[in-house]
């Protein structure tokens, strides 16, 4: 099996690659990144000289260069995880959030369309659901509420490769997931951040009251999650991945503090966001009646093996808070060749 793999150095992407490299079935990957501040080739160090993985520095905005992919590579499987996937940022800079998130879907569709592979997932995200009220729950057919540029952007993503499967009976995959957390994750989401901030001594910036409820998701679990659709999905389907934890933020940000050994003297509330979403819950039940998949992880398990994982790897954080991983691609892997770069 061929998967061409978006967005492959960042968090999530790479997580699956090292998982899907590690499986005994001849398995061959290329893993498309940008290398924009969250994408980071030491997240694949693991599996880089691993037989079949292939890495190529290009920008899913940048048409040629994508075409190219897959004329050249000819995937079997697209995993598309690259966008820009920080509120943040995205309210700081939305154009290029939209850019990137809506109109790179736009370009990798149109070259799947012209270079067709068995499966196109495009990986999506529970805040297109917007802000629901409990007890509510969100199922694939619950309406689209986005309030940020981000999620905004993703619901977009999402509507147009559910058009390319109608319109051009493209085999499109839409999962849409709740946060997730594990190793690798950039330290500006709330758990690398709240861990990284623990470990230093410094404040723990919390927005608001701190009571945003969020559902999370091991990395892990979601990767698996995505693996069994490919093999077992029904194109033309959206399917929910949750983990079935629902926590406000400050409830997670006092377990970090707790399994750091830190006071809660250290949290500090800065004021929220614009349109800080109040509570994310999706079910995944239709994925669960369609397969076995169920989230392996115990959230306080995960949590405290991301903690033991960050404590061991404060080289990994500085790097990634300096912009010194951009250094490090450029210093191993830049011009090295088919073994990491087409």
């Amino acid at each position: 099996m061929r998967l061409l793999v978006t967005g492959g150095a960042g968090f999530i992407g790479s997580t699956f690659a090292r998982s899907i490299l590690s499986r005994e079935d001849a398995t061959e990957v290329l893993v498309l990144d940008a290398l924009t501040y969250a994408g980071n080739l030491e997240n694949l160090e693991p599996v880089a000289r691993r037989p079949g993985f292939e890495f190529l520095r290009a920008d899913i905005r940048d048409a040629q260069a994508v075409r190219e992919s897959f004329q050249l590579f000819r995937p079997d499987v697209v995993v598309h995880f690259a966008a820009e996937s920080h509120v943040d940022r995205s309210i700081l800079s939305p154009t290029d959030c939209v850019a990137t998130n809506t109109q790179g879907t736009a370009v990798l569709l149109e070259a799947a369309r012209q270079y067709p592979p068995r499966l196109f997932v495009h990986v999506s995200t529970d805040e297109v659901y917007g802000s629901i009220d409990a007890p509510g729950v969100a199922d694939e057919a619950s309406p689209l509420r986005p309030s940020s540029p981000y999620s905004a952007s993703k619901a977009g993503s999402d509507l147009l490769a559910l058009a390319y499967a109608e319109t051009f009976s493209l085999p499109v995959i839409v999962t849409r997931a709740s946060n997730n957390y594990g190793p690798y994750q950039f330290p500006e989401k709330l758990i690398p951040l709240m861990i990284a901030n623990a470990l230093d001594d410094v404040p723990l910036p919390v927005y608001g009251d701190g009571m945003q409820v969020r559902d999370w998701l091991h990395v892990e679990d979601h990767c698996r999650a995505i693996t069994v659709l490919i093999e077992q999905g029904r194109p033309g389907e959206i399917y929910n991945v949750g983990g079935n934890c629902p926590l406000p933020n400050i409830e997670v940000v006092r377990r970090i503090l707790r399994l750091c050994d830190r006071p809660e003297a250290l949290i500090e509330h800065v004021p929220d966001r614009p349109a800080h979403d109040r509570r994310y819950a999706l079910t995944s039940a239709k994925l669960q009646a369609e397969s076995e998949w169920r989230p392996a992880w115990q959230f306080d398990e995960g949590l405290r093996e991301t903690i033991r994982w960050y404590r061991r790897n404060p080289g990994w954080v500085e790097r990634v808070r300096s912009g010194e991983y951009l250094r490090y691609y450029n210093r191993n892997y830049s011009g090295r060749g088919a073994a990491m770069a087409r």
